[in-house]
């Protein structure tokens, strides 16, 4: 039978899409968002503070105090291990790692530390660190949703930029652990003990304080939400960020959120290059939204690669005509996309964002937080706050109105 041959280029669209939309068969619908238990309300009506939500357990060693080096083992079967160690802001350590591990799979065999060299079927998953090893170590501070995970290997240097919690543990998904076998014998030597319990940065970041230069003022001449081309109303400005371009770029950036492509083009360009290197494609583009009757400075996504076309957290974020002690104020509106839905202005289809949008506030937060370049966060409640509304493709939204603050740190966004 005659078959008529398809340009390349037409079908790497096509490609991205049904690669992600597999891997979102195989995944669970929707991030289950960990607040911030320090989430308390600092301007206006009293004070709130919001329920905190306990981490996921994980494996935990055997306990031991503050030293100057450790051992711990990480099995194949578990995704990760508590190592007991609270690490100090700025503490630095040197991760060696040995062993092998086995899948039941006879194709992966046994690998080291460093994993399996990536292939095209790593496209599709869900690992923690992306564009690392299958089966690689791999280590992150803090165990909640929103702590970013880093490749250790067979060696790594890691600097803490907040105190907490140190994990070890695979980049895999928990299909590979359940068939796996063997383990790494990680050695963990303390280079440099940080800034000790001293610090005034606690755990996952600042401590909540009050933000007297966010006046009512202020917040009543920034709008409640952003619209779409046809001026009607959308989502809510539920983030302000006080900083320079750079150093709320390199906030972004650094808590591994990706800036999104600008155009179909450029989503055809990007995802052919890293289809090609065997990387993730995270940079799918957003709608163009508006606020101070321009279309966003920025977009922002942080997303799990094989869901990225149905699950993201993304952001959209526009520079103010305001300053904040001198510095330019950013203003942001952060959804969570978890589906699809009926677009109602034309019936097409839609993101559909999880309508608990406080949720991707503090997900955000903790993010921007735990990089060690926030120097000040709060959360202010206006006069007249948002409360409950309709998206302009009119899926509906609750929030408890408060908006997130969060000033970035001069000194550390300049290294």
């Amino acid at each position: 039978m005659k078959t008529t041959k398809r340009p390349v280029l037409a079908t790497i669209p096509m490609m991205i899409v049904a690669l992600s939309m597999v891997g979102a068969s195989l995944a669970q619908t929707g991030r289950q968002q960990t607040p911030d238990p320090a989430t308390t309300n600092t301007t206006g009506a009293g004070t709130q503070t919001a329920p905190a939500t306990a981490a996921a357990p994980a494996e935990t060693s055997s306990p031991s105090s503050h030293k100057g080096s450790y051992t711990v083992e990480v099995t194949g079967t578990k995704q990760w291990v508590d190592t007991n160690i609270d690490l100090r802001r700025g503490e630095k350590l040197q991760i060696t790692a040995e062993g092998t591990i086995t899948y039941a799979d006879a194709k992966k065999n046994h690998f080291g530390p460093s994993g399996i060299a990536r292939s095209f079927a790593d496209l599709i998953h869900q690992y923690a660190v992306p564009n690392a090893g299958h089966g690689a170590l791999i280590g992150r501070l803090g165990s909640g949703d929103a702590a970013a995970a880093f490749e250790v290997g067979t060696s790594a240097t890691y600097t803490a930029p907040v105190a907490g919690r140190l994990f070890l543990g695979i980049n895999q998904s928990m299909r590979d652990a359940a068939g796996a076998s063997g383990s790494f014998q990680v050695k963990i030597e303390v280079l440099n003990e940080g800034l000790g319990t001293a610090d005034a940065t606690m755990v996952g970041g600042p401590v909540e304080t009050a933000m007297p230069s966010i006046t009512a003022a202020l917040l009543e001449s920034i709008p409640r939400r952003i619209v779409d081309q046809n001026h009607s109303p959308g989502d809510m400005v539920n983030i302000l960020i006080v900083g320079t371009e750079d150093e709320m770029v390199k906030a972004f950036t650094t808590a591994d959120w990706v800036k999104v492509d600008k155009s179909v083009g450029d989503t055809v360009f990007a995802g052919l290059m890293d289809t090609f290197a065997k990387k993730d494609y995270l940079t799918m583009p957003m709608s163009t939204l508006y606020l101070f009757d321009r279309p966003q400075d920025y977009g922002f996504a942080h997303a799990e690669p094989v869901r990225v076309v149905m699950s993201r957290n993304h952001l959209r974020v526009w520079k103010s005509p305001y300053q904040v002690d001198g510095r330019p104020l950013w203003c942001v509106a952060a959804t969570h996309d978890i589906g699809f839905e009926r677009d109602q202005r034309n019936n097409g289809v839609t993101h559909k964002i999880d309508p608990a949008i406080d949720g991707e506030r503090e997900y955000v937060n903790q993010t921007l937080s735990g990089t060690g370049l926030v120097s000040a966060r709060g959360h202010v409640l206006p006069k007249t706050p948002l409360t409950e509304a309709k998206t302009a493709t009119g899926g509906g939204f609750h929030s408890d109105g408060r908006i997130l603050v969060l000033v970035l740190n001069w000194d550390d966004a300049q290294k």
